[in-house]
């Protein structure tokens, strides 16, 4: 009898989640948890069922751009695929933007949308990207207190109705760099009562969408952020033509391939400025935020899928005469991947927690300092977790899990993005030195940790409690050594961010452990804490100096 290995398979992604049940139960006041649980469990079912097999039939298809129509007209089309189609109505009808900015849910309105996200979107092929400059655009626009544009956009990008729903752009990245905004080249002119933006954008995610946020320098304006304005602006016309914008071509990528990621070119595309014309980078900075914490939990998302195929192939796959869930080394090997994602997600979805308070108006003075912190680290932090906990779960499916045909690679080569969109593992971790700068972050951070360390009761945790402390502790205190020398400074931001992300990770599973005992929820949280406090939490080094870099290179 000849043998096929039977693939792996997932469930409703709601049901089988018990970090997300427990989570949602100790965040949502308990009424809007009940309400709310019929819509998590059919996001879960659409996960893990029709939209997952959608996307596995679907795999070779990917967007196309349609340059000319029949007779010679450029048209610059982009067609997107089926299951893009199918993202853009769920989107909407579920409220995966809108149900950020529903007053009626007040602080926990970002905690709702963030777990819808996280539930369905690891099926949706990246629909997340234009979802997430969407809800960039309308917290820049509503932070702008420009009415006109507010009034125009805003129920557009919050509807509810597929037919209706607007999702914008974010045009940041130019041929001169991406991180370094200041340096942009696109040039606003004056055309009567009309700004036009002349230039090149070179990373467009969101080209399909019917705006986008824009920055550029009104000429005369000097060089630098300073001299930069955000802009506002409608890619088509009435009829559906681009409005003097050319399409040079989509992006050939390594990963998010059913992300149409365009090449553009403004020829005089009209514009509006979003708040005044100048100090650009500073006025876009809510948008960052914003797609900064829609980057973390596509991270937390992004480990929870491939590991729960890995689970459900643990089950499937027999080698020795012996299923590979019972292989002493094989379920280790899983043990540390959880304890890794389940990390993520606790840090992805403070940050949405305390920005749903900073929202919401009822954030205290020090969550307020410590956001501006945590949401750097929690992008940074988990950016680099995605990629490594997927290249571990392709290697659990041996061969297999380097076949396209599987759909495996796709998993490890969609991650590799996220440490790379909104911002570098490196540009993020020079950002943290800069925000440690501001009076009181420090001090918030270190807060933000003890309040969740001064939980721990049980004394099974305590260990792990300790080893948060002292990272954090050997963290402050060579930031302080380090303070006067900028080179060494430099030179060892990453670890120094990557400790305080490890370590606020550590404190929030702490915390979660805790409070599963005492709600008599099981002890799969205090292994899970344990586990993880055995991995590198303080990565920070006393010796070494950029001198000893320089000679490795």
């Amino acid at each position: 009898m000849t043998f096929y290995q039977e693939p792996p398979t997932l469930g409703n992604q709601y049901d089988s989640d018990p970090l997300l049940k427990e989570h949602l139960e100790r965040s949502l006041p308990k009424d809007l948890f009940k309400r709310f649980e019929p819509e998590y469990r059919a996001l879960g079912e659409l996960s893990g069922g029709e939209l997952y097999r959608a996307s596995l039939e679907d795999r070779l298809n990917e967007p196309r751009h349609i340059e000319w129509d029949a007779w010679g007209r450029r048209v610059d089309r982009i067609e997107v695929t089926s299951v893009w189609k199918r993202a853009q109505v769920i989107s909407a009808e579920y409220g995966l933007v809108a149900a950020g900015y529903d007053s009626e849910l007040g602080p926990h309105a970002r905690t709702h949308q963030h777990a819808m996200n996280y539930l369905v979107q690891a099926s949706m092929d990246t629909y997340s990207c234009p979802l997430a400059m969407t809800d960039g655009a309308a917290r820049t626009l509503l932070d702008s207190k420009n009415q006109e544009l507010i009034d125009h956009a805003l129920p557009r990008l919050l509807s509810r109705d597929p037919a209706s729903m607007w999702t914008s752009g974010q045009w940041m990245t130019e041929r001169i760099g991406g991180s370094d905004v200041n340096q942009t080249e696109t040039v606003a002119r004056r055309d009567g009562d009309t700004w036009r933006l002349y230039g090149t954008k070179w990373f467009t995610s969101a080209s399909t969408s019917e705006m986008a946020i824009t920055l550029a320098r009104p000429e005369g304006n000097p060089p630098g952020g300073r001299g930069l304005a955000v802009f506002y602006l409608e890619l088509r016309d009435e009829d559906g033509r681009l409005k003097n914008i050319q399409v040079n071509r989509l992006k050939d990528k390594f990963g998010t391939r059913k992300l149409p990621t365009a090449e553009l070119t403004l020829e005089g595309t009209p514009a509006i400025p979003v708040a005044g014309l100048e100090n650009g980078v500073r006025n876009i900075t809510p948008m960052l935020n914003i797609t900064r914490t829609w980057n973390a939990i596509g991270a937390a998302y992004g480990m929870r899928r491939p590991i729960a195929l890995a689970i459900d192939y643990a089950r499937r796959r027999k080698v020795f005469g012996q299923p590979l869930n019972e292989m002493p080394l094989h379920v280790d090997t899983l043990a540390e991947m959880i304890a890794e994602a389940d990390g993520a997600f606790l840090l992805a979805f403070r940050v949405a927690d305390l920005l749903g308070r900073s929202e919401a108006g009822v954030a205290t003075p020090s969550e307020e300092l410590a956001l501006r912190l945590i949401t750097t680290l929690a992008k940074l932090t988990t950016g680099k977790q995605v990629v490594s906990v997927s290249s571990e779960a392709l290697e659990c499916f041996g061969g297999a899990g380097y076949v396209n045909d599987t759909g495996l690679p796709q998993l490890l080569a969609d991650a590799q993005v996220l440490s790379i969109w909104e911002g570098t593992t490196n540009v993020l971790s020079l950002d943290s030195l800069k925000v440690l700068q501001q009076e009181g972050i420090w001090d918030a951070y270190v807060e933000e940790t003890e309040r969740l360390l001064r939980s721990v009761k049980d004394a099974r945790l305590e260990e792990a409690a300790r080893r948060a402390r002292v990272a954090v502790e050997h963290a402050g205190r060579w930031l302080q050594q380090a303070a006067e020398d900028r080179p060494v400074l430099e030179a060892g931001a990453r670890r120094f961010a990557m400790t305080l992300g490890r370590a606020l990770e550590l404190a929030l599973l702490v915390e979660h452990a805790q409070w599963c005992l005492e709600e008599r929820k099981g002890e799969r949280a205090l292994a899970v804490a344990n586990r993880f406090s055995r991995s590198r939490i303080d990565l920070v080094e006393d010796e070494g100096t950029p001198v000893e870099s320089q000679l490795m290179i």
